[in-house]
């Protein structure tokens, strides 16, 4: 099975800002498992992401998290990116940024 059929990971940086958007069908296993994986990223890095839930009740047939990080000088956020996708075992980006 193809990881990336069931979480779309697009990420997008720019000038002292880089979020990343985790987009899935409406399983709850799946969010729970996204949900548990940025938490251990988080406590890892220590780094503190804003977390964003596109799901207003968390019944849309497609749900997203969006891992944000503003004033993102160091540009350290593509570390946590790198360790989050590896956790969920995500090999390719919608928009093709991670590189092998």
């Amino acid at each position: 099975m193809n990881r990336c059929d069931e979480i779309k990971a697009n990420v997008k940086m720019e000038e002292r800002y880089a979020g990343i958007s985790l987009t899935f069908n409406n399983k709850p296993e799946l969010r729970v498992e996204i949900e548990e994986a940025i938490t251990k990223i988080t406590k890892k890095t220590k780094m503190s992401p804003l977390i964003f839930d596109s799901s207003r009740d968390r019944t849309e047939a497609i749900q997203a998290l969006y891992v944000e990080f503003n004033d993102d000088v160091q540009r350290d956020s593509g570390a946590f990116f790198e360790l989050l996708l590896r956790e969920l075992k995500i090999d390719k980006c919608v928009n093709d940024v991670i590189r092998k």
